[in-house]
């Protein structure tokens, strides 16, 4: 039931993130612009009260459809787990444990809105979705990869590892707990993959092939524990790719 539940709720938000539901344009007429049509420039949408709330929608239901396949392990063993301590409708505990896991994704969808918003009307995020300058996206880039080797992402990616460990030292009895434990969980999530997805800012926020590759890329990072390379040859590279772009856009100048 668990894995069914999750599952609807997955493609659910990928269907919503693929028909860019209120958009101007789908996810998939974005991603094929940006392959057949590289720098298109394109008018940016009037940002407006409604337009914000669609463009919330947009970064929250696509932040589910990434971020929960990843998150499903830690979901069954807080299920395993409260099948055993809540003899009584157990399976409460467990949708209110991701109920407050999405909330977090909720208030980074928000911020995310927010700089999103910003950036527009600075016309350094072009109407593609896209940071303009070649410039500034090698900067996040290069931020992205020293994030990756930071203690911090290091601390965070432990926990979302080692889903037994997170519930040995964060479980929290009852209906109130299971949704503070999914908040909780949730925090360490985003502290491990909030400069990732900062990365769509750089591909196409509505790109798909970015957004998959992200998403590929979080699961096996997640499910891959004891694998330190990982993190760390992903660091490199982005910082590397970074560096590169910076100083080629210096040159061209």
């Amino acid at each position: 039931m668990v894995i069914s539940g999750l599952t609807l709720v997955v493609v659910l938000a990928a269907l919503y993130t693929v028909l860019g539901i209120g958009m101007n344009m789908s996810a998939l007429t974005m991603t094929r612009m940006a392959i057949e049509m590289p720098g298109m420039a394109m008018q940016q949408m009037a940002w407006s009260t409604s337009y914000a709330v669609l463009v919330f929608l947009m970064w929250w239901l696509m932040m589910i459809a990434m971020m929960t396949p990843s998150a499903a392990p830690m979901v069954l063993m807080h299920a395993a787990v409260g099948r055993k301590q809540t003899p009584v409708r157990p399976l409460v505990a467990t949708a209110l444990f991701v109920i407050g896991y999405l909330v977090v994704w909720a208030g980074f969808s928000l911020m995310a809105t927010t700089l999103q918003w910003g950036l527009g009307s600075m016309d350094i995020v072009s109407g593609m979705m896209t940071i303009a300058s070649p410039a500034i996206a090698g900067l996040v880039l290069i931020a992205a990869g020293l994030y990756q080797l930071t203690p911090l992402k290091e601390a965070c990616l432990k926990h979302c590892q080692h889903p037994l460990i997170f519930i040995v030292h964060h479980w929290r009895p009852g209906r109130v707990g299971a949704f503070r434990m999914g908040i909780e969980h949730g925090r360490y999530c985003v502290g491990c993959c909030w400069f990732l997805t900062a990365l769509l800012f750089v591909g196409g926020i509505m790109n798909l092939i970015w957004i998959a590759g992200i998403a590929i890329y979080v699961g096996i990072e997640k499910f891959t524990a004891g694998r330190r390379w990982l993190r760390i040859a992903s660091g490199v590279a982005l910082t590397t790719a970074g560096v590169l772009i910076v100083a080629g856009s210096l040159f061209d100048a």
